[in-house]
Order: C-alpha cells, then sequence, then structure tokens
C-alpha cells in the first residue's frame, strides 16, 4: 500500500485531480477522500437537514446528479482507470485507518449501482 499526500503544485488542477492522476499512474485499484463529512449526500448535510447519505454510488451517478464528491476531471480519471474512490471523514478517530483497511465507511464510489 502507498499513502500519498499534496497537490500538483500547477494551475487548473486541483488536490482531488492530481491524486486521481497518481493513482491511474501508479494502478492503483482504490483512492481514498478525506473531507469533513462522512460520505457523500444528495445536498450540503449543513444546509439541508432532509439529505441522504449515499453508502455506493456508480461514477456515472455522480457525474449526472452533480453531487460534490469531488471535481468532475477526477471522477472521469478515476473512472476511465477503475479507481474506486472511498470518501470519509478524516476527523472522525480512526476513519482514516478504517478505509485503509478496506472497511465500509464513508461512502464508495465505483462502478457498480447505489446499494
Amino acid at each position: 500500500m502507498a499513502l500519498l499526500a499534496g497537490g500538483t503544485g500547477n494551475p487548473f488542477f486541483t488536490t482531488d485531480t492530481a491524486a486521481a492522476l497518481r493513482a491511474a499512474e501508479l494502478g492503483a485499484g482504490l483512492m481514498l477522500k478525506a473531507t469533513k463529512v462522512d460520505g457523500v449526500y444528495s445536498a450540503d448535510p449543513a444546509r439541508d437537514p432532509q439529505a441522504r447519505r449515499y453508502e455506493r454510488l456508480s461514477y456515472d451517478e455522480v457525474l449526472a446528479r452533480g453531487l460534490g464528491v469531488m471535481d468532475l476531471s477526477a471522477v472521469v480519471l478515476c473512472r476511465d482507470h477503475g479507481i474506486r474512490v472511498r470518501v470519509f471523514n478524516v476527523f472522525e478517530p480512526g476513519e482514516l485507518v478504517r478505509a485503509a483497511r478496506g472497511e465500509a465507511v464513508g461512502t464508495l464510489v465505483d462502478e457498480g449501482e447505489e446499494r
């Protein structure tokens, strides 16, 4: 397992796109997206109490619904290279370790349908 952190320092490339690019270059099967919420939601959970958290989404669902998981270039890179994305709350104690172990934390984005 390799753990990489940091941006590219290039304009027009977010840290998400940089991570997806490096994951593709390394042939990674999984990218961990550490964020401030515990997964991907149908809307901003801080603003919408009715927001629904997804356990699993396909890349195409993320793109079609315009979900703010990460920038669209990063989602497309992951989709095109078959890199699953695990979105989880980095501020929740132990979540990074659990995600790295492959445990079902947060939301999984892959080629499959929502479950």
